[in-house]
């Protein structure tokens, strides 16, 4: 059965304005006024974003983040804080009376992931779904995932992580114990990857030439893999406002990031 999504292509935008237009293709779809939508893009500055239930001074070094120029925001989605950097993101949304919605979280994720698997494999890399969010390459992870249910939607977003610099994540994301940080930096080399890393790709080929075969791959992975028929096209006159909005009025608000 053939599912027709609109597919946005967003380029790279600040962390306010990425989180507010995911918010703002979630209440265009659940009002009905759009078709289910699969949306990339990417971030300008580097940022680190908050899971919903995270606290942020628990969880980031402010006063690091400032330094280096790397924005914070706060997710509507659950899970982990995530650095963003040089990476896909991907945003889907579906009613959850759609054919590839599923009441199940894991099934949900293994369903909504199948097109990141079937695009990397048209990258050359082969991949699996690794419970209950994640992707992994080699055993290692190349993409992590967060969802929500809001408006009688589903909202999932996540990154593939096109390149790694985790010496840079550690130094603005805190750990429990700060003498246990190089430890931990030891074992997430061991444990995460990248689309450069697991296809050796020379330094000569910059990141942008790879954050565009990444998603012309995941478009290609994401029509075979859930039968979608795209209709290519760029945010409503109506989303774009409103992600203004949200990015002015909730996502730089100091009480909203502060939530915890």
């Amino acid at each position: 059965m053939t599912h027709k999504f609109r597919l946005l292509e967003t380029g790279f935008h600040p962390a306010v304005f990425n989180m507010g237009l995911d918010e703002a293709i979630l209440d265009s779809v659940s009002q009905g006024n759009c078709l289910p939508t699969l949306r990339f893009y990417g971030w300008i500055p580097p940022a680190v974003s908050l899971g919903y239930f995270q606290g942020l001074q628990e969880e980031i070094d402010i006063e690091a983040c400032k330094a280096l120029g790397i924005d914070v925001v706060r997710r509507i989605t659950g899970g982990g804080a995530v650095f963003h950097h040089h990476e896909v993101t991907y945003s889907i949304v579906i009613p959850l009376g759609h054919p590839l919605a599923r009441s199940g979280i894991i099934d949900s994720y293994r369903i909504l992931l199948a097109g990141i698997i079937e695009g990397l494999a048209e990258l050359g890399i082969q991949s699996e779904f690794a419970p209950i969010n994640d992707i992994v390459s080699a055993g290692k992870k190349i993409s992590g995932n967060a969802q929500t249910r809001k408006k009688g939607c589903i909202l999932q977003h996540g990154t593939i992580i096109v390149e790694v610099d985790i010496d840079l994540m550690f130094s603005i994301l805190k750990v429990p114990q700060e003498k246990t940080k190089g430890k931990l930096i030891e074992d997430a080399k061991s444990r995460v990857t990248s689309i450069r890393n697991c296809l050796s790709v020379p330094d000569s080929v910059s990141f942008e030439e790879l954050f565009c075969s990444t998603i012309t791959a995941l478009e290609r992975g994401y029509s075979r893999a859930l039968d979608l028929d795209y209709e290519l096209s760029g945010p409503t006159d109506l989303e774009l406002k409103n992600a203004e909005r949200l990015a002015r009025e909730k996502f730089s608000n100091n009480q909203w990031t502060a939530l915890r």
